[in-house]
């Protein structure tokens, strides 16, 4: 039986359309009546055929074919006022988010660009084989538990002192890399360089420990390989109705993902291990514990309301690590790729940074070395000199490097989706209706590009628009929420703002960054807003 269904497509259509093509296609897909009260198929083949003609299975098929369509057509047709994002029966949105799987974010801007709410389906988190009872995957007392030994310590001047020593080190450490391919004209993938510089910093702040991925020789590590692989593979799990089934069998993707948290979970108890007998043997000798977050958990798990086991140290651990390494990461690829893609940004930006430097000299009593971009020995001095000007107190002072990386973050927040769950029926302020037992999602991506909240240049980079008489303003953290709001707000806000400053402050004093002609820049649609084919660039030395 050959019929137009053209009429079906999830394109928007009017409702006198909709009703039109289900008109047509109910009177060209019924089945028709004889004179003699014989009932017979209006398909090509069947038209002249009595139903008493066709086998009993012919027949079956006919009417369960019939029944399927117009169940699917009811349900599509019972949408035609629905806000957002159309569903089929039994797969729901699920053809047009695949459809839209590579520019997901960005189609959800158009629907939210003329709704501010859209309603979606149920789903429960996927992550607990990777955050297992971490900060970031827990509630109620567990959570509030893990949140407020937590924010003790982030509060901290030890971890904070520690964490900038950290960031200073291995932004050094990326920028003798960077320096060496710039007299090499090497181009480099800066995403890969930032994705290897971050995980060994919060390993560092994390653990306490070196992973080396940002040796000279970037040497491959079985921890960062399998990190990586298990966060692709849960995050695809969100759009493979099959995960479940290959989990059970132990096949294809979940099969790979297994191996991938058996690899984390060897590395990350053998540092609990090891950190344990360290704590132990420096309180015999009386020396100073470490300031990393592990051994605060482990000090603070002793304590009989604590009491962390080996498990929740790796999963509050872990979730720190997930946090402050690929966020960052993938927040410093797009603030560069915004600074070389506006020269007066960058321009600015400069400036500001070699005004810093001279103040800093002045006010240290420091007096500045003398280099030359084309000697590699004088030109990495001056950066190591430069960098140990950046103390805490001395990041603080760069406005405009800051208004430059928040607003890379409202038009690129590292986490572009938020799911919460619903633990009450309720109504949103705009008189949507949410169920207890749901999930309710707001999306920063979306959020950062509604000109009712921004504007009219709201999709345009414009790091100006954050300042006031020279001074960083913030907003509120209900507009711009690339940290969250509320009680469940960031408790790494600051200290990521410290690593990307130091690091940003670095590159961008030395280095001027130009995109690979043809590169394509395009997010990876995943739980992080990564570059899908990293950020490949030329590297030109600044005086």
């Amino acid at each position: 039986m050959t019929i137009d269904k053209s009429w079906m497509s999830v394109k928007d259509r009017s409702s006198d359309e909709y009703v039109g093509g289900v008109k047509a296609f109910v009177e060209r897909a019924k089945v028709y009546t004889n004179e003699s009260g014989q009932i017979r198929c209006p398909c090509a083949v069947c038209l002249n055929r009595n139903l008493h003609d066709l086998s009993t299975v012919e027949h079956h098929l006919i009417e369960k074919g019939c029944s399927v369509l117009s169940w699917i057509l009811i349900h599509r047709w019972s949408q035609r006022n629905k806000k957002g994002p159309k569903t089929w029966p039994l797969v729901g949105a699920a053809i047009e988010q695949l459809i839209n799987y590579d520019r997901m974010h960005d189609w959800l801007v158009q629907y939210f660009s003329e709704l501010k709410t859209v309603v979606g389906e149920t789903y429960r988190s996927y992550m607990e084989v990777l955050l297992g009872e971490g900060i970031f995957n827990v509630d109620g007392e567990l959570w509030r538990r893990q949140r407020k030994t937590a924010s003790f310590e982030f509060a901290s001047k030890n971890l904070r002192d520690f964490s900038t020593i950290v960031f200073r080190d291995y932004s050094l450490k990326l920028h003798g890399i960077l320096s060496q391919a710039s007299f090499k004209n090497q181009v480099v993938d800066m995403q890969e360089l930032l994705m290897r510089m971050t995980l060994d910093s919060i390993c560092k702040v994390g653990f306490g420990v070196e992973i080396g991925t940002l040796a000279p020789n970037l040497p491959e590590n079985n921890f960062a390989q399998a990190f990586d692989t298990a966060n692709i593979i849960v995050t695809l799990r969100f759009i493979d109705p099959l995960w479940r089934i290959k989990r059970f069998l132990n096949v294809g993707s979940e099969a790979l993902l297994d191996k991938s948290i058996k690899t984390i979970d060897d590395f990350t108890y053998s540092v609990i291990r090891k950190r344990k007998k360290e704590i132990k043997e420096a309180r015999e000798n009386s020396k100073d514990s470490k300031h990393d977050i592990l051994s605060r958990f482990i000090e603070l798990g002793e304590d009989h309301e604590n009491q962390f086991t080996d498990k929740g140290l790796r999963d509050v651990v872990l979730n720190f690590v997930i946090a402050g390494r690929d966020t960052t990461a993938t927040t410093l690829s797009w603030a560069i790729y915004m600074i070389m893609t506006h020269p007066h940004v960058a321009e600015r930006l400069y400036s500001e940074l070699k005004t810093l430097e001279q103040d800093q000299a002045r006010e240290e009593n420091v007096s500045l070395l003398e280099f030359n971009t084309d000697d590699p020995n004088s030109f990495n001095e001056r950066a190591r000199q430069f960098a140990g000007l950046l103390s805490y107190d001395a990041l603080a002072k760069l406005y405009y490097l800051h208004a430059v990386i928040t607003e890379t973050l409202r038009l690129y927040p590292a986490v572009p989706q938020d799911p919460k769950g619903i633990l009450e029926d309720d109504v949103l302020p705009d008189g949507t209706k949410v169920k207890a037992g749901g999930m309710v999602t707001y999306v920063p991506y979306s959020m950062g590009r509604m000109e009712y909240n921004w504007g009219p240049d709201a999709s345009s980079f414009n790091p100006e628009r954050w300042l006031k008489d020279g001074f960083f303003q913030n907003a509120s953290p209900f507009k711009f929420t690339a940290f969250q709001a509320g009680p469940r707000i960031c408790l790494g806000k600051d200290s990521a703002y410290l690593q990307m400053k130091m690091c940003l402050a670095i590159l961008c004093r030395f280095y001027k960054f130009t995109l690979v002609a043809g590169h394509p820049v395009e997010y990876r649609m995943m739980t992080i807003l990564s570059m899908a084919h990293g950020l490949k660039v030329n590297i030109t030395r600044l005086p």
